[in-house]
């Protein structure tokens, strides 16, 4: 009988395990029969956007984070497929730091020309997860949306593949309940021109902060201030942007900080993280860590240790991205369709362990992307997943962020080398900061020019 394998969610990581199937059906291989459970009406995970925050029209907290105008935050040539490149999708070489809807299209063109969309339950949630220890089989509760009913199936493998940036981790601080502005995380964060003219408080130090930080500023903030916990960011930031110590409390419309400071403030943005939540899965099959490079209880990164037919794809901490979910679902198809034996769990457990003793004596940005790219270069080697120059991806990593500490507006007007290619990728057209269209065809095309656009500083 056929095994049967479930995969929820049909984001960036659920796409690459359709992919693996398919590419290895494509080469004569008997693949299992594929249900992919994806509760929004399109795939695409989180690059697909929605205006809708809280819960959706079904009624379910909304899965997406991404906002109006995000652009890429590091080099497409980072997270390029090595089955499937930029050139090969757009027919040219195009600028290092597309714009959301451009990496939509590009994860998009690999599937569809895969032809898997066929597997995919489209407006489908799965409310729970059951092991069946006489069966050895999982048991998937799901609800169809569409027709408003719930079905129970069986199925010999799950993949978890539906990310880790979709529930907001959301503290609180003294004051919060009477300040007279707005409060939210960055997960409902849609549009910068809400805060046109605004003081803008930004709580947290790491990507969101900058980024919607940036945008705020693009889109004209009166002014940005970001608070740290631990240290700031320390990049060279506009003159309207200051980095103080973490918020103490609020009094009205006035932030305290800890060094004594204190501002005047018309909004907060939380951009404190997000938690791995899966409330499908009960706790002997549910991951459960905070962001890092090395979670515990994953055999090479992605077999849950107690029961290694479930799969946890892109749990991880993240450099890399896209090419970190091919070479982890390759991985997992291989294991599945029998090419790769998994040892016994005390091997697991010990190979996993002496990943995360690595993971720890990690200091610097560069041992961290580097710690990745060697876990991702070790899963590539056991497949046929095409291999990639690993070794370049890190230093494009390394030119990027000194791309950033230069300058930190302007970074994106950097180009790259491909590394599936070795084509140099073009400037683009308009300098960022003043690149206020962001869609598919003024990216290609030629620049929309507004006239509100903000001159550098």
């Amino acid at each position: 009988m056929k095994q049967r394998v479930a995969i929820i969610g049909a984001g960036p990581s659920g796409m690459a395990q359709l992919r693996a199937f398919q590419s290895a059906q494509e080469k004569g291989a008997d693949i299992p029969e594929l249900v992919c459970f994806e509760k929004q009406a399109d795939w695409g995970g989180m690059w697909n956007y929605t205006w809708r925050t809280g819960t959706d029209e079904n009624g379910e907290p909304v899965h997406g984070s991404m906002y109006r105008y995000l652009w890429s935050n590091g080099p497409k040539e980072c997270l390029e497929f090595a089955d499937y490149t930029f050139e090969e999708h757009f027919g040219k070489a195009i600028a290092s730091y597309p714009p959301r809807e451009v990496l939509w299209d590009y994860i998009k063109g690999r599937v569809e020309k895969a032809g898997v969309r066929k597997y995919i339950r489209f407006n489908t949630a799965v409310r729970d997860v059951r092991y069946d220890e006489a069966t050895a089989q999982f048991i998937v509760t799901s609800h169809d949306f569409a027709n408003d009913t719930t079905r129970a199936e069986t199925f010999d493998y799950v993949v978890n593949a539906c990310g880790h940036f979709s529930t907001p981790h959301a503290p609180t601080f003294p004051g919060f309940e009477t300040f007279g502005g707005r409060i939210l995380h960055a997960h409902d964060f849609r549009d910068a021109l809400e805060f046109k003219n605004k003081n803008i408080l930004l709580i947290g130090s790491s990507y969101s902060a900058e980024d919607i930080g940036s945008q705020c500023y693009k889109y004209g903030a009166r002014s940005i201030t970001s608070c740290y916990r631990t240290a700031p960011m320390g990049y060279h930031w506009p003159a309207t942007w200051e980095e103080r110590p973490q918020l103490q409390y609020m009094a009205g419309n006035v932030a305290h900080f800890a060094d004594g400071s204190f501002k005047h403030v018309d909004a907060i943005i939380l951009c404190t993280g997000y938690k791995h939540h899966f409330p499908f899965l009960p706790d002997s099959l549910r991951l459960k860590t905070n962001n890092r490079l090395w979670p515990l209880g994953l055999y090479k990164g992605v077999f849950w240790e107690d029961n290694p037919r479930l799969v946890y794809l892109g749990m991880q901490d993240l450099w890399y991205s896209f090419n970190m979910f091919d070479a982890q679902a390759w991985y997992a198809r291989d294991v599945i369709l029998g090419r790769i034996a998994l040892p016994g769990r005390e091997v697991m457990t010990a190979d996993s362990l002496a990943w995360r003793t690595r993971e720890e004596a990690l200091v610097t940005n560069q041992d961290m992307f580097e710690f990745q790219g060697s876990y991702i270069e070790q899963l590539v080697a056991a497949t046929d997943y095409p291999s990639f120059d690993i070794a370049g991806v890190n230093r494009t990593f390394l030119e990027w962020k000194h791309d950033k500490h230069e300058d930190i507006m302007g970074y994106r007007n950097k180009s790259y080398r491909s590394l599936m290619t070795g084509t140099q990728s073009p400037p683009h057209h308009t300098p960022w900061i003043k690149a206020l269209d962001d869609s598919m065809a003024a990216y290609l095309g030629e620049p929309a020019v507004s006239p509100t656009a903000r001159q550098p500083a």
